[in-house]
């Protein structure tokens, strides 16, 4: 009795930690799924927060055809003035988006108010779609988050991802970037549930 006991203890602890180390493998993957390929639209939203990654790949939308208008969101206010771009501007510029494409958002400063205020923009400008650029690992709190925003509307939202060098799915927590982004997101998510979705 006490012999089957422990076998049936010890399946349970094996299978609940081949279980823990799936979900665990997962979660590059479940944090980047909603990402997908660009389709025409509006406007393309490239988020905050980003070292240059997501103004080249907004830039790069924008140079294909997929969309007249970019958004910038999340530029400090504090130190942006119209005539004196900051970095973020300066750089999709030089990358071939023209200035008369580019309209600035220096209200947002989370996920959260970069969604509402998009959706105030696109309301005033008469914008039905929109591509919103950010990092694989911030893919699944901009679905959410966005589609709770955009809730009822008839406006379209398609999200694409960068293709940063350290970013692996699979391999996410091998690289110190990845496991510190998707760490992060994991624990944002949980907060963005309980406060906003």
């Amino acid at each position: 009795m006490i012999k089957a006991f422990f076998k049936f203890t010890l399946l349970l602890f094996l299978s609940g930690s081949a279980f823990a180390g799936l979900v665990f493998l997962s979660l590059g993957y479940v944090v980047s799924l909603p990402a997908c390929e660009p389709r025409k639209a509006d406007v393309i939203i490239v988020l905050g927060g980003d070292n240059g990654l997501r103004v080249e790949k907004g830039a790069e939308i924008y140079n294909a055809g997929f969309a007249p208008h970019v958004l910038l969101t999340g530029i400090d206010a504090q130190f942006y003035r119209p005539g004196h771009p900051n970095w973020r501007e300066r750089r999709i510029r030089e990358l071939g988006v023209p200035k008369k494409a580019i309209k600035v958002d220096t209200e947002s400063e989370t996920t959260w108010e970069e969604a509402v205020n998009a959706a105030e923009t696109m309301q005033k400008k008469g914008w039905k779609s929109a591509i919103v650029v950010s990092d694989p690992p911030h893919m699944l709190r901009v679905h959410q988050t966005w589609n709770k925003v955009f809730e009822g509307s008839s406006k379209t939202i398609t999200l694409v991802s960068t293709k940063p060098a350290w970013w692996n799915p699979l391999l996410w927590w091998k690289n110190k970037t990845s496991y510190r982004f998707v760490i992060s997101e994991i624990k944002k998510n949980a907060y963005y549930y309980a406060v906003y979705l």
